[in-house]
Formats: C-alpha cells, structure tokens, sequence
C-alpha cells in the first residue's frame, strides 16, 4: 500500500510538493535525476529502521562482552538474540513484499482484481520452484498465507489453508508420478507432482508451515525460524464451511469438528429450508448419536429425531417427536422404523397407541393397537398398516372376540365371549350385531342355532332352533383361552429379543450399546434436560454399569448364591442390559394386558408368555456369559445339576421378574375364578357363623384331636360358643400367603401352615403325631374357612401355573393339592 501510495504521489503534480518542496529536498540530498525509484525509496524508508536495529545489536554485543556471569548477562543475551530475529524478520517481510508485488504486476487484471488484497502475501509460485496439479491441465500454483491458488486458462480455484491438508505418502495408484503430494480439501482431492524430491520437499514444508500459521491466526517470528515451529498441522480442526457441490451436504453449513478434510467428531449441519442435524460424524457423515429436525411442508412445524445413525443413516434405537402429535419410539434401519416400536398419538381426535413389530416403515406382524376413543384393544397380527390374519379384540365392556381380518375388514365367522358367559360362533358386525348363521350358547346351557338378521328398530331376529337340554355350558367354552394356535409365545415380541441378542452377537460394544437397547433416560423432559449431553458425558447411577464391569462381574458372580443376588440387582438397574431387557419386556406386556386387556380369555396367554420372558432373559444372561468368558479366553462351564435352561429360567428368573408383571397377571387370575371365588366367599361366611367346636365337628374332625385346652373361658361363656381360638397360630399362617408375589414363598406358607396344624395336633395328644390324609383334610379346612383369604382360588391356580416345575410329585405339590380340594369343598 504504501509503495504504490508514493508512486502515485510523485507522478501527481500536486500542491503538496510545491509548500514542502524544500523538506523534501533536504530528504533527497544524495540522488540525482538518474536515481532509480526504488533505490530512493528504500533509503529514505528502510534503511534507517535497519541502521537503527543494527546499532542496538552492536551495543547489546560490547555490553555483553563485559558483563560478568550472572543473570544480566542472560537477559542481554536473550535480548539480542531478539534483535537478530527482528533483524532477519524485516528483510524477510521485505522480500516477501516484492515478491508479492511483481506476482500482481505480471498477472492478468481479471485474476488481480479477483486476489489481490493488501495484506496477502505470496509464499511460493510454481513458476519460482516448479510444480503441477493434476487437476486438467493447470498452468500456474500459487501459495497465500491464507490460500492456494489453482489457476487454470482463464480460471483460477482457491482453497482456504485453514481446511487443506497435506498428505506425503501417497500410495494411491492414480498419483501420478513418484513426487507427489496429495491435497485434500472439503470436497476436493487433487495431486501436486513435482520433478524431483527436493522441490517435493520444499513445497511439501512451505504448505505445511502456512497451514499452521493459517489455523494458528499469526505469522511466526521470523518468518521461516529454525525455532522447532516446522511442525506440521494438526489433523483435526474446527472450523465452518457451506458445502458448494452436488452431494448429501449440498448447500448445508458445516460447523464442528474435522478430519483429513472430512466432517468426524461433534458438529452441526444446517440447511437454509431449516433442516438441521447436531450430533456425532464419522469421515463426513452422520454416525453416533444425532438429533435432526425435519420442517414439515405445509404448517409451522418440525419432526424431531433423536436418533442413532450409522453411516449416514438412522439406525438402532431412536425416539421421533413428528410435528402432528405423534410420538414414535423404537428401532429404525435405513431411515425407516424397523423392528420393535411404540406410535403414540397424543391429539385430541383420535388417540391411539400401537406397540409392536415394524419393517420398512409400516406395521407389519404382531402388534397391539389401543383404540382410546372406541374403548378397543386389538391384539393380533399385521401388513402393511392394516389389521391382517388372526386377531383378538378386547372391549372396554369386557366383551371379547376372535377373528380373521383382512386389510381391516372382519372375514369369515368368528367366536364372541360376552361377559354373561354366554358365547357366540359365527358372524358379527364390529359393532357386535349378529348377522347371518351361528350358534348361541347361553351361560346356563341352552343353545340357539340358526340364521340371525338385524334390522333397524325391530331388533335381534333369528330363524332356529332352541335346545335346552343341557345342563351348564361346558367351562372350556366359558372360560376359552385366545390366542394360543395363532400367536405361538416364541412369535410374539420378536423385536425386542433380537435387538438384544444382536447386541451380543456384536460383541457388547460401549458406544453401540443405546442403538441396541435404548436410552438411559425415559421421558422427554429427561431428554430434553439430557441435550446438552452431545457435547458431555451422560449421568450414571451410583453403581458404575460400563459394558466392560458388567461382563467381568458376570464371570465372579456364577455361584448359585451369588448370581441370585447378581440377578436381583441387575433386574432392577434401568442401566443394565439384563433390567433394560426386562423394562422392554414390561412395556410390551403392559401394552397387551393391562387396562382393556384384563380379560380372563388371555390368561393363558399371559401366563405363557412371563414364562417365556423368564427363558428369554435366562438366554441373554448366558449369552453375555458366554461372551465374557471369551473375552476372558474361557470355556464356560456347563451346568453341574443338570438343569435345563427352562429349569434354570423357571427357579431363578421366574421369581426375580415375577413382581414386574404380577399386578396385570394376578388380575387376570381374578378374572377367571370371579365365579367360584364368589361361591367360596359365600361359604366361608357361612362357615364363619359356627363357634369352634360346632365348626370342627361339622367338618368331622375326630374328638380326640380337639384343641379344647385353647378354649379358655371367662365367667359368663359357654365353651360351646367360642370363635377363633383353635388352631389360631396355624391359621394366622395361612393368612400370610397373600402378602408375597413369589410361587415358591406361598408354597413355604403352606408347608409352614401344615406343620403349625400338626405341632398343635401333636401338642395335644402329647405325642408326636404324623397326620395322615383324612385327618389333614378336615383340619386344613377348619383352617382355611378360620383364615378367609380372598381370591383363594386364583392364588392357587397362580401358584399351580408357575410354581417350580422341579416340585411336582413332592410335599409342596400333595399341599397344594390338599389346598385345592377344601376351595372345591367349601363352595358346595
């Protein structure tokens, strides 16, 4: 700026010259009209500075000379030492300056206008050290402080030093030529080949030093010093670039993290129609967690992913927030949801959930779809977003029927269990009218068969017959089990499962382990609170569950006793792989049983299917097992006892997972003996009236086992019209049973209770007394009709179902049977 300012002014005639004329005279004493231009300008301008630092160094020099050892004498020399640079920084500042100068004086006006701005410098030319791009035919490379310049014909490409990076060891089979450096930009790779290896070398140094200084904002000191700063630049940089090129990126802005000249780590990208994507990038593309907002076309509203991609693409677990009020949360493969998955819709018209199986995009096999306003739940199978094959709908009324559909529609006849016991088979509308030929069974026996017809204000109409011979409807119809041919437990839920074992199958890796199994945090509130959690660490419970602690503590905790408590803790972890399972499996079951769902038709399979998830989880246990011990370069052990997986699932997950799913099962239970619960009620009240001793010799308990030292009286009583004293301990026992949800405690209440019955007999007899059956089963009435537990009769069926199978033929098993036989007598 300033050389071209004093041309400019020595050519002006301007009044300037003519008021300083003698000033300037005194200036220019030493030059004569033949004087070069530039040759005056530098001694007026330059050479005083430089004279000027000279004289310093001479000083500092004699100073030094004649200080003593100390620490003066250091600080002189560290202050020359400074001078010397500055010294040899002027004249390279100076050279660079002409050099600079005489490249926009030999290049066309279109390119100086385009580069030339005061304060760029040139570096390097390939006209100065030759060199070539491989880009087409290029004729000249120019090196910035800020930027290389590929000129070409009458074009010319510039690439910002800040995003260059520049690779020696090309063994790529399209370099061309031994000499080569490969340049890599954003969206651009090209080679620089040169003749020889010392101008490759050179060039190659040149580069890197402006790439430093460039991300650096500052120019070494000197220019090029030997102060160990020939460092090269780092490989990863921060910086912000809109992508230009027809691509993924195109016209998005990149702002984050880079990586040999491609978006890799944490970083933003925004397009102008306001899609935007935060999260984790891998050799420039999405990769890791991310969250993506997605305008909608038509209203002011965005779809929101938060989601696990895997290059460039969304898969593994991910929650969309759309921007109509839907909520979906489950897996996705390819973009699309894939696998298990829950669509909620939130809107006030029609709110409905659906949980279950997905693939490419669509609901597709089993699934649960709760229809809130219609008071529905359909539980069955699939295509393409319609309700397809069998399928079981649950009304809120507790009308229950089976059915084929096919693309929504009902086909075929079907079976209709209503809620008075009575059963139909044959067609029906949705909205339940009976419509041509079917079987009507009443609850007390009779059946109508024939053709029925609906019309408008007159009613059900039906041609057919009327039998009333039988006495009671058969119970396998009244109280049909659903569901068990057409939704095969192992069919159901699939999604979950295999998300689970692919994690194994993957090796349980840390960073892919929430793709496969979900978030740590639930709700959206948490998620939101979580977002800043792209850029930090995520918050853990106490206890540490990383992958690598889990499968080592696995290894330690394989003895029966150990891996009890092992399995309890992990069950109940939301962080562990094994509670997480089991989380997945809680909402699934929730889904289909809970609400709507508590119909005594499905008791079977609910029942099945906790059993199944007992197996299930049992298999991940010994697949993560088995992984660790890999891992660890061991075999694992086989079992010693010889159980089976089902045995091992049965005895010890069964109990652990049991209270997580007893609330909807035991209802079910309920459900299904609401009638002989009611008649056993009934009894027990009747029972209740008698005092003691008409209560045992009503059950025909024999006189000499008669607890009467228990009946002691007060004044004014009859022994003959005291309540609830005999066998008072034994019965409080029993009463026990309800207060635990594990099969295997109630059936130690019950060996608790026999054995209270009997030391009270034995006491009594003074002996130690064995009871054989007939004693015991009049006993163990007394005792039940004294202990009026409710619900007795699902209680028992419960633990009958998913008792140990190991205890069949055994003490607990006669108990229980024993158990069963009194139920049966107290409702005659």
């Amino acid at each position: 700026v300033v050389v071209h300012g004093f041309e400019h002014a020595t050519k002006s005639k301007s009044e300037a010259w003519k008021q300083h004329k003698t000033v300037l005279k005194q200036f220019l004493t030493d030059f004569t009209s033949e004087t070069s231009m530039s040759l005056a300008l530098y001694m007026v301008l330059h050479k005083p500075i430089r004279d000027h630092i000279e004289q310093y160094i001479l000083l500092l020099t004699k100073l030094n000379e004649v200080l003593k050892e100390g620490s003066e004498k250091d600080v002189v020399t560290s202050a020359i030492k400074e001078y010397v640079k500055l010294e040899s920084f002027i004249s390279q500042v100076l050279d660079e300056a002409c050099f600079t100068k005489s490249l926009w004086k030999s290049l066309s006006y279109k390119f100086t206008d385009m580069l030339c701005v005061p304060e760029r410098r040139l570096l390097e030319d390939s006209k100065n050290l030759p060199i070539s791009a491989s880009t087409n035919r290029s004729d000249r490379i120019l090196l910035f402080d800020d930027v290389l310049v590929v000129i070409q014909g009458n074009s010319f490409q510039s690439f910002d030093l800040k995003l260059v990076w520049v690779d020696e060891n090309c063994r790529e089979k399209s370099a061309p030529g031994p000499y080569v450096l490969r340049i890599v930009t954003p969206e651009e790779t090209f080679f620089l080949s040169a003749k020889d290896p010392q101008i490759k070398a050179v060039w190659q140094w040149k580069l890197n030093q402006a790439v430093r200084q460039a991300l650096n904002g500052k120019r070494d000191f000197p220019l090029w010093g030997e102060t160990g700063e020939g460092n090269e630049p780092p490989s990863c940089r921060f910086f912000t670039y809109v992508f230009r090129l027809d691509g993924k990126f195109k016209s998005a802005t990149y702002e984050g993290e880079w990586h040999w000249g491609k978006p890799h780590g944490k970083g933003t990208l925004k397009w102008h129609d306001g899609r935007n994507h935060v999260g984790d990038f891998k050799e420039g593309l999405e990769h890791g967690f991310g969250i993506c907002l997605v305008p909608r076309r038509s209203e002011d509203r965005y779809d929101c992913y938060k989601c696990h991609w895997y290059e460039g693409r969304m898969r593994g677990y991910g929650i969309c927030e759309y921007g109509n009020d839907m909520v979906y949360k489950g897996y996705f493969k390819n973009n699309v949801r894939q696998g298990f998955g829950i669509l909620e819709n939130h809107s006030a018209e029609h709110p409905f959930k659906y949980t279950g199986q997905w693939e490419n995009d669509k609901k597709n096999g089993y699934g649960v779809w709760e229809d809130k306003d219609r008071g529905e739940r359909y539980i069955g199978t699939w295509l393409d977003d319609h309700k397809h094959g069998q399928g079981i709908v649950v009304t809120q009324s507790g009308v229950c029927y089976q059915r084929i559909f096919h693309a929504d529609k009902m086909v075929g006849s079907g079976i209709l269990l209503l809620e008075d016991d009575s059963v139909y088979e044959g067609n029906f509308t949705e909205d339940l009218m009976f419509v041509g030929k079917g079987k009507l069974s009443f609850a007390n026996g009779f059946t109508l068969e024939g053709t029925f017809t609906n019309k408008s204000g007159q009613g059900l109409q039906t041609h057919g017959i009327l039998n009333t011979s039988n006495e009671q409807l058969d119970e396998r119809i009244t109280k049909a089990q659903l569901g068990l041919e057409e939704f095969p437990v192992e069919k159901r839920w699939k999604g979950i499962y295999d998300q689970f074992l692919e994690f194994i199958h993957s090796g349980c890796k840390e960073e892919t382990e929430e793709s496969f199994m979900g978030f740590h945090i639930q709700t959206s509130k948490e998620l939101r609170k979580s977002q800043e959690y792209l850029f930090c660490q995520r918050g853990t419970e106490d206890v540490s569950w990383k992958i690598e602690d889990i499968l080592e503590e696995l290894v330690q905790h394989q003895g029966q006793k150990s891996l009890q408590s092992y399995l309890e803790k992990a069950l109940k972890s939301s962080l562990h792989p094994l509670g997480k399972l089991l989380k997945a499996l809680m909402i699934a079951f929730q889904a289909t049983y809970s609400g709507i769902g508590a119909n005594r038709h499905l008791l079977t399979m609910a029942q099945e299917e906790v059993k199944y998830y007992a197996k299930k989880i049992w298999e991940f246990y010994q697949g993560l097992l088995h992984l660790a011990l890999e891992q660890k370069g061991q075999l694992p052990a086989k079992f010693v006892d010889g159980d089976t997986s089902d045995e091992k699932a049965g005895s010890v997950v069964l109990p652990l997972i049991l209270p997580c799913f007893y609330p909807e099962l035991f209802m079910l239970y309920m459900l299904y003996h609401e009638r002989e619960d009611d008649l056993y009620c009934q009894g027990i009240v009747d029972l209740s009236l008698f005092p003691d001793i008409k209560l045992l010799e009503f059950l025909d308990v024999q006189k000499h086992l008669w607890p009467l030292k228990d009946l002691t009286l007060t004044t004014n009583q009859r022994r003959s019209l005291i309540k609830d004293k005999c066998f008072l301990s034994a019965t409080e026992c029993l009463q026990k049973l309800i207060t635990t949800v594990d099969p295997r405690e109630k059936l130690v209440i019950l060996q608790k209770t026999y054995e209270e019955i009997e030391s009270t007999v034995s006491r009594v007899v003074e002996k130690d007394y064995k009871l054989p059956m007939d004693d015991l089963l009049p006993l163990l009435m007394y005792v039940v009709s004294r202990a009026k537990i409710q619900h007795l009769g699902a209680e028992i069926h419960l633990i009958r179902d998913l008792m140990d199978p190991t205890n069949q033929g055994g003490l607990y098993d006669f108990l229980l049977t024993a158990l069963e036989s009194c139920y049966e007598h107290i409702q005659r």
